[in-house]
């Protein structure tokens, strides 16, 4: 790398300018303008030095197209100083030159003119691996000669590259990682809370998806640090630094499906908090549908002692298969298998309604004896109550036909059949005695005033 001024060419004399000497106003304004363009090319190459994302990328075990453009990128920031200064002496010996007259003459306008505007800068060419001529945008060669202009635009080239890769790179690294951790805390306080709740893998398909989503996780974050430019995705069009965006279509993926998880442990969780409940609930409906069931088996024995010839239906005993289900119920809660419990508490629920509906259903059928004959005895005391009303209670018809029904329904066993019989038969005596005493009321008071006329 060196700087070149005015030298032989191939016939030994004296380069000339390609266009017109400049005047010393002309030269005064480009070193000017020049000096410039170095303060701002200094200031971004110091800031591209000191960029977060270029230091993470030196110390950063990349891979794949990663790899590849940090490699390229970092021969280029070599390029890029090495441009630079090349520029920087090219500055400084034309500052020299104009420096020694206040009044430049016009070998040295011109000798300033081919500095400021001829290809007067020549830059030594790079070298790759094996000593093998290396150029980022061509084939490569020992030397390269630029005006300084173009050395600018060179440089402009190099740094915009350069910074686009590794504003891109510094851009996932700052979206995706934290993230990706902050996803992984939530993962982590889901697969305690799935593991306290039975939800585990192999036993639940939320366990095994908690499982994937947890290798998804950690193989997404390793990818994304070693080629964060993988999940890159550039904005056509854009001319701006690292113009585009994180790719994050695998994190917003694997973010929805913990998400879908998470709302399949709150539904086990609803089940573990109302666990205790429904389980006390399932208890009293069974205990309810036993006692109910030994309710009917007592009144069978009660029907079968107090009724003669009368058909009762046998009662059963309480199921079995319902209590043992009961106790695998309490045996998941106490292991918190709240996965299973779920699904057995509900058929649980419709079965205990079932047996309570059949027990019931069983004591109206074994107690339908003795219900007929509390209707008939209360059929036989309400007719006597009529005739009492009807002053005919010492008919004696009627007091025969009441014993003989009475005795008959409260005497043990009780041959429903006949004292329904003899029932209706004191209901027809009642019947046809006030309908005889009827008419003797209706002309009683005419006749008590025709005695009491004849009297006077």
């Amino acid at each position: 790398m060196g700087v070149a001024g005015p030298s032989p060419d191939s016939m030994g004399e004296p380069p000339f300018p390609a266009g017109p000497v400049m005047d010393r106003d002309e030269v005064d304004r480009a070193l000017a303008r020049l000096g410039a363009e170095h303060e701002a090319v200094e200031t971004s190459l110091l800031a591209l030095q000191d960029h977060a994302g270029r230091r993470l990328l030196e110390g950063a075990d990349l891979t794949g197209v990663t790899k590849d453009r940090w490699a390229a990128a970092e021969e280029a920031i070599t390029r890029l100083w090495a441009y630079f200064d090349a520029y920087t002496a090219a500055l400084s010996g034309a500052r020299e030159l104009r420096a020694r007259r206040r009044w430049p003459n016009r070998d040295d306008l011109t000798e300033l003119t081919e500095l400021l505007r001829g290809r007067s800068v020549t830059v030594a060419g790079g070298t790759g691996g094996a000593g093998t001529p290396v150029s980022l945008t061509g084939p490569a060669q020992l030397a390269e000669q630029f005006t300084l202009a173009e050395l600018v635009d060179r440089m402009n080239e190099l740094y915009a590259s350069s910074l686009d890769m590794v504003v891109a790179a510094d851009a996932v690294w700052s979206a995706l990682p934290a993230r990706i951790d902050l996803l992984s805390a939530e993962l982590a306080r889901t697969r305690r809370l799935a593991s306290s709740v039975g939800v585990r893998p192999g036993e639940h398909p939320s366990g095994d998806d908690l499982e994937r989503i947890t290798r998804e996780l950690t193989g997404l974050r390793a990818q994304v640090i070693s080629d964060p430019l993988e999940f890159w995705r550039p904005t056509p069009g854009s001319s701006a630094p690292g113009g585009g965006r994180p790719d994050t279509e695998r994190y917003d993926r694997e973010a929805r499906a913990l998400e879908e998880v998470r709302r399949e442990i709150d539904a086990v969780l609803t089940v573990r908090q109302d666990a205790e409940l429904r389980l006390g609930k399932l208890r009293d409906v069974l205990s309810r549908a036993d006692r109910t069931l030994a309710e009917a088996r007592s009144a069978r024995g009660e029907v079968l002692a107090k009724i003669a010839a009368s058909e009762v239906p046998a009662v059963s005993g309480p199921p079995t298969a319902l209590q043992e289900q009961l106790a695998t119920a309490a045996e998941y809660r106490r292991h918190a298998q709240w996965h299973r419990l779920s699904p057995l508490l509900e058929s649980l629920e419709r079965k205990a309604e079932d047996e309570l509906l059949r027990a019931r259903e069983s004591l109206t059928a074994v107690t339908a004896p003795l219900a007929v004959r509390a209707e008939l005895r209360g059929r036989l005391d309400a007719y006597k109550a009529k005739v009492a009303r009807h002053g005919a209670a010492e008919d004696p018809l009627l007091i025969e036909r009441y014993d003989a029904a009475r005795r008959m329904l409260w005497s043990a066993p009780c041959d429903l059949r006949v004292a329904e019989e003899a029932v209706l038969r004191y209901q027809r005596a009642v019947g046809e005695v006030l309908a005889g005493r009827v008419p003797q009321q209706a002309h009683a008071p005419e006749d008590r005033r025709g005695n009491h006329e004849q009297e006077r």
